[in-house]
């Protein structure tokens, strides 16, 4: 069974910085995608970054500012997130899927999530 479970989210100055983390438990087997989408109220969610062993891809508007990373030997998923903005407020879920080919930065493709975490920048 897949369990995903984030922390780290938190108030923070814009300016600011936050990790999150995502405990991963189940994800035996084949290759996987994973990724971090965020969901601010009244809005769609959406990609923020993903990662697989070919390497990492970002939206534009977190581009030079996050960073996803995985330890494999301790099944940890992280999101450094470094110039906080207003506009990044929103609740944070990791995601994962079964790699089958594909870019892996739609909802859709992604079967397991966790149940998110609040990341609020005030201005």
């Amino acid at each position: 069974q897949v369990q995903l479970v984030e922390s780290g989210g938190g108030l923070v100055q814009a300016g600011g910085s936050l990790r999150l983390s995502c405990a991963t438990s189940g994800l035996t087997g084949s290759s996987w995608a994973m990724g971090w989408f965020r969901q601010a109220p009244g809005k769609e969610r959406e990609f923020v970054a993903r990662i697989r062993w070919s390497g990492s891809n970002y939206a534009d508007s977190v581009k030079g500012r996050f960073t996803i990373s995985r330890d494999n030997a301790n099944n940890m998923l992280y999101l450094q997130m470094i110039s906080l903005k207003p506009e990044d407020t929103a609740v944070y879920y990791c995601a994962a899927a079964r790699y089958t080919g594909g870019y892996y930065t739609n909802p859709d493709e992604y079967s397991y999530w966790g149940q998110g975490t609040q990341v609020t920048v005030s201005s």
